[in-house]
């Protein structure tokens, strides 16, 4: 195989990568524009004003020439699971072990940490002391909540695109990227990271007190998380179908044409047009992989919402998101008391106790908020982009609206000038990325990658069947038990047939898929850890989910009926379909 277009080399210093929570960001090859655009500099420059803005690193302690707190092996996106686990052995009461469990859950073939020279590190100790203790008291994260109102200045300042030349989108869209994502993105990293120490602090004081399994209940239902909203909005326009016979017979003609079946309907119809524009206005930024400029998101191909609306249509009135929530801060409420009362003899820890409580609650919320704000920001280069995309396809330049992302963006000015001349780089270099991700990349390595031609093909790649009986074991996720038919769901535009009661079974989730926790009474993910997004909604939605259960796509077949406990972190399997 031809290398990849664009690449890192592996850090000496930090040897250990992984694709746990990246997978999530970037489940696909890294496009060559996303990379020379905005990674290879902003991105990983990001990334370090994060860490050296807590204290945890300085700048020196990073080679200034070479990419060291993500990289692309192999046209895959890797973050350095050793930078994560320094921080955490620097980091007062926290460790390698901790952010392992936090930011990548459970997976085979991790490397058990080893202390390095200069690994622990007093003078950084002390300074993210200073940080963790500001992290604790703190009553409002400004900065997420300015960047939110920026983000959407841009929306609301988009320009009539379509009147724009290909020069004057593109120029308008690297722009917007060149301006705002280093500063966005910094605060995404800095946010996550930092949410990390109430967390651990609830986790702790909680296991302490004989009640582990009560610290994920301590930080649920916080409704403000950005992630889960467009659920709710999706949920009221569902709830529009399920009362309006027309609407619910549009529907059951299938999605693809169902915008042009309603606008043939009455007064119900329009109405449901018009709010299903407000939504696509409000949430049109999400979508698959939508961290990548060149892939669809709700706004671009509103079939993608559309396939999870109709799914939720579905679901009773009890599968409600807002009264689930409702129910969820009522028990968040009462397990705190609950602990805090536990607690009564020891004012000290009792006062931590509720810091750290309120404080999770408000990382989590600012973490979501954080990364919606980065999205709706890369949605603002993708809409101009795209628009250059539909114009070169039907000029016959490009065969799909996001091949512009196999440029670099070194090569864009000329190619928006000779577009001819890169019609076969393009086609080669789109083949390329498809051979790519035709393979299964390594999860996790140490030092060098090994060669993508050993990387078996993804479709040749075989797991042991499940029995029945059988017990998978995964990470402990967010409480209750549930027992269901598995639904397993490889894509969120192909729901499969998932019901209400159904149990998603899903590789990896992104708030692309939120939408399709609603009706389902509990969620299985490949892979996934505390901080992952499948378990942030899954709290927000009161919903059994256990992520890190290796290859359950594969070997849970679709009908099964399965039971997950989200306090143990097992998926048992009664019977086979």
């Amino acid at each position: 195989m031809k290398p990849w277009v664009v690449g890192t080399r592996p850090s000496k210093r930090y040897p250990l990568w992984t694709r746990a929570n990246v997978g999530e960001v970037f489940p696909d090859p890294v496009a060559p524009l996303s990379f020379s655009l905005l990674m290879e500099k902003d991105t990983e420059g990001a990334w370090r004003d994060a860490l050296v803005r807590m204290g945890a690193f300085t700048y020196d302690e990073f080679d200034p020439d070479n990419m060291e707190t993500l990289g692309i092996f192999g046209s895959y996106c890797y973050l350095n699971a050793q930078v994560t686990r320094i921080l955490g052995e620097r980091a007062p009461g926290l460790s390698a072990q901790a952010m392992d469990d936090l930011f990548y859950g459970a997976q085979p073939g991790v490397p058990p940490y080893e202390p390095a020279p200069g690994d622990h590190n007093e003078e950084r100790t002390a300074a993210l002391a200073k940080t963790f203790e500001w992290a604790m008291t703190v009553q409002h994260l400004e900065r997420p909540a300015l960047d939110a109102k920026r983000v959407a200045g841009l929306r609301a300042a988009r320009p009539e695109l379509e009147n724009l030349s290909n020069e004057a989108l593109w120029a308008y869209g690297k722009g917007v990227a060149l301006a705002n994502h280093r500063r966005l993105f910094s605060e995404h990293i800095f946010t996550t990271f930092i949410s990390t120490v109430p967390v651990g602090a609830v986790t702790q004081i909680c296991a302490a007190v004989g009640r582990p399994a009560d610290a994920l209940r301590v930080i649920q239902g916080v409704g403000d998380v950005e992630s889960a909203a467009p659920s709710l909005a999706m949920w009221k326009l569902g709830r529009m179908i399920a009362a309006d016979r027309e609407l619910t017979a549009a529907f059951d003609a299938g999605v693809e044409g169902v915008l042009d079946r309603i606008r043939g309907l009455g007064e119900n119809g329009q109405r449901f047009l018009e709010a299903f524009d407000a939504f696509l206005y409000d949430y049109g930024c999400r979508g698959p992989n939508e961290w990548e400029s060149r892939c669809h998101t709700w706004e671009t191909k509103p079939e993608l919402a559309l396939a999870a609306i109709d799914r939720m249509r579905l679901a009773p009135e009890s599968a409600s998101p807002e009264a689930r929530q409702k129910e969820l801060a009522a028990e968040r409420e009462r397990v705190t008391q609950e602990i805090a009362a536990m607690l009564a003899g020891d004012p000290q820890n009792q006062g931590l106790f509720l810091a750290a409580a309120n404080a999770a609650r408000g990382f989590q919320a600012g973490r979501e908020r954080t990364k919606t704000n980065n999205i709706r920001m890369i949605h603002e280069v993708r809409m101009a982009l795209h628009t250059i995309g539909r114009r070169m396809v039907a000029a016959g330049h490009l065969d799909d609206v996001g091949d512009y992302a196999f440029l670099l963006a070194e090569e864009f000015d000329d190619w928006l000038q000779h577009p001819a001349k890169y019609g076969s780089t393009i086609r080669e270099r789109k083949a390329l990325y498809e051979e790519y991700a035709s393979r299964q990349e390594p999860f996790v390595f140490w030092g060098e990658i090994p060669d993508p031609e050993t990387w078996p093909k993804k479709a040749d790649v075989t797991t042991e069947p499940v029995k029945p009986g059988e017990v998978l074991q995964g990470f402990q996720g967010c409480a209750g038990k549930a027992t269901g038919r598995a639904r397993v769901v490889l894509d969120p535009l192909d729901p499969r047939g998932l019901e209400p009661g159904d149990i998603l079974v899903a590789p990896i989730t992104d708030p692309s898929w939120t939408p399709l926790f609603v009706p389902a009474a509990a969620v299985v993910v490949d892979v996934g850890a505390a901080q992952s997004h499948a378990m942030i909604v899954s709290r927000e939605l009161g919903i059994p989910c256990v992520p890190s259960v290796t290859n359950a796509t594969k070997r849970i077949p679709d009908g099964a009926t399965i039971t997950v406990d989200g306090d143990a972190g097992t998926v048992t399997v009664v019977a086979l379909p």
